[in-house]
């Protein structure tokens, strides 16, 4: 009797309205009352952080939007995602966001950031429920989810009878919010805002901790042991800001390839192709879709890397099937062993080092390179309109077929049309114009890039083009003229792909951000943490697909070499060291 306004439901239908429930008290007798947390409880947050408090215009209640981002289901109930929105000033929305979490907890962070249109909602200005509050310039819409949404799930679950709240008629209670105790929340649970596309806006959150490792990440990968003054490049959080757009993805696009060997065959070089395929076997692991694309004469070429790189994970995939029990789960992991079953395949019987396995451990050389196979891919190029065809659906911009593309070590298209290695050799005849669908991308909304480079040449690198110009060898001739939206400068590319990689990893490790994921516009259903951690970049691995570059006559790109070595540097002194200090940092085993 508290309650001005209540909703009556009849088999999913609204079919009146009423100010008290006492006249169906015997049938109350044998229903539940669900108390729900409200969106109003937000105002406490707003007073923390030192905003005004934004009504709607004429004071109504604060409007609400379905959305077609679906709820779980649960025992028959299913809904979409009710939620309320709040105009936020841009240099405001972190403090707002942690002010939020730290009254209301997990409640208090908000399911969406950005352009409304991500959550399926077309028009701000016609809620479902209640009065919109218009946004004004300078102000960003921010979601958290409604209570309302209980509306819809009693709606669509039909149950004979049930009694609402109506909208805008909120249970007060004599409980008062209870902050968290000043430094309760540690960096693990403190969130933090960044944005990841300007078009469509969206921001994504992560915590302060998260944070940190990946700044950590982007400090390893940036010495210059070529010393060609790649600390004139660097840009702080673009390995941040990459692999949060990433972890939002859904379907990637990744290329490799810089032909600087000209006067060999296959021209190409160690670096690129490792770091793509080690971020490519870990956006396989959070079910991401993964392509390659290539130019068309090394197509052979990258088909057999990837069939080998798979053919690789042969010994572990039959192992992990067959095991049966404990006993035969420490079964010797020899080649003896391996020999026994044709299955394992030639790659498997090479294992080294005889030693005792179960199925969730086996030797490091025993570890797959890649899962599964990527689809290699070309394009012939010709025309915008033709790049526009091979990114989008029926040619149709609101229909990407990938929402992130990703070059690691590609030659970059200079300002003349031409594409130059480090040396000011002009190799356009060996170079697909690939350059073309990161140029049409930028134009297309929900299609975000990343360029990883390592001497201003790679494609991706127009976003430093005026610092490679100025501060690399040769820089006015070869700097790369095409823009990534993100540019993340390493030493050696292969360390920047294996760096996104381990980002990834931290990012869908921590909860503020997987909470985040789970309940925004792109829900993620990656499958747990043990599979992530089997799909991060490892020295074994690593040294089994430079090997597989070396038995294919792929060289060194400095020294021309064919051996266990990438931009001159040998693999086991330089680069397996690179690779677990990036895993100590990623597993916190510093």
């Amino acid at each position: 009797m508290d309650r001005p306004q209540f909703r009556k439901y009849e088999f999913g239908a609204c079919t009146g309205s009423l100010t008290s429930l006492e006249e169906y008290s015997e049938q109350l007798k044998d229903m539940v009352t669900f108390f729900l947390g409200c969106s109003a409880s937000l105002e406490g947050a707003w007073e923390k952080a030192g905003l005004p408090r934004r009504d709607p215009p004429g004071h109504g209640h604060v409007g609400a939007y379905k959305t077609t981002v679906p709820c779980t289901t649960v025992a028959g109930f299913c809904c979409p995602l009710v939620v309320t929105m709040r105009p936020v000033p841009k240099d405001k929305l972190e403090r707002l966001v942690q002010a939020s979490c730290s009254l209301m907890g997990e409640q208090g962070q908000p399911v969406h950031i950005g352009d409304p249109e991500l959550l399926g909602i077309q028009d701000l200005s016609r809620p479902d429920y209640g009065d919109p509050v218009p946004c004004q310039p300078g102000e960003v819409p921010v979601f958290w989810p409604s209570q309302l949404t209980s509306l819809e799930a009693v709606s669509g679950y039909q149950t004979p009878l049930a009694f609402t709240s109506a909208p805008g008629s909120m249970v007060m209670t004599d409980l008062k919010d209870l902050e968290a105790p000043a430094g309760c929340l540690t960096p693990e649970g403190i969130p933090e805002v960044h944005p990841i596309s300007q078009d469509p806006l969206h921001y994504s959150i992560t915590s302060a901790s998260a944070v940190q490792k990946i700044r950590e990440l982007e400090t390893v990968i940036a010495v210059d042991p070529g010393n060609r003054g790649i600390g004139h490049l660097l840009r702080k959080d673009e390995l941040l800001r990459a692999s949060l757009s990433l972890s939002h993805a859904h379907a990637v696009l990744i290329t490799t390839g810089f032909p600087t060997h000209f006067n060999h065959e296959p021209p190409e070089e160690t670096d690129g192709p490792p770091g793509a395929i080690a971020l490519a076997a870990f956006l396989q692991a959070l079910d991401k879709g993964v392509s390659v694309i290539v130019d068309r004469r090394a197509l052979s070429l990258f088909q057999k890397l990837v069939e080998e790189a798979v053919e690789q994970a042969t010994c572990r995939s039959i192992m992990e099937t067959t095991v049966s029990d404990e006993a035969f789960g420490r079964q010797l992991c020899s080649p003896l062993y391996h020999q026994r079953d044709e299955a394992f395949g030639k790659a498997s019987r090479n294992c080294p080092n005889p030693h005792r396995a179960d199925a969730s451990t086996l030797c490091p050389s025993c570890q797959g390179v890649l899962k599964t196979p990527i689809p290699i891919l070309t394009y012939q190029g010709g025309s915008a309109e033709a790049a526009q065809a091979f990114l989008c659906d029926e040619r149709d911009p609101k229909s990407p077929r990938f929402d992130h593309l990703v070059a690691i070590e590609r030659a970059g298209r200079a300002a003349d049309g031409n594409y130059y290695n480090a040396r000011k050799m002009n190799i356009k005849h060996l170079v697909d114009p690939i350059d073309d669908l990161f140029l049409v991308a930028q134009k297309i909304p929900g299609i975000s890039s990343t360029g990883v480079g390592d001497g201003g040449n790679e494609l991706g690198m127009g976003k430093v083009k005026e610092a490679v110009k100025n501060h690399i060898r040769n820089g006015d001739v070869i700097a790369c003229d095409v823009e990534a939206d993100f540019a993340v400068i390493a030493g050696v590319s292969n360390w920047g792909g294996y760096a996104l990689a381990c980002a990834l990893y931290v990012l869908n490790s921590c909860e503020v951000h997987g909470r985040y994921l789970r309940k925004a516009a792109r829900p993620s259903h990656a499958p747990g943490e043990q599979r992530w951690t089997e799909a991060l970049p490892s020295v074994a691995k690593e040294e089994k697909m430079l090997s597989i570059l070396v038995q294919h006559r792929v060289r060194s790109g400095v020294s021309g070499n064919v051996g266990m070595e990438v931009d001159g540097l040998p693999f086991h002194s330089t680069h397996a060291q690179m690779i677990q200090k990036l895993l100590d940092v990623t597993t916190g085993c510093q």
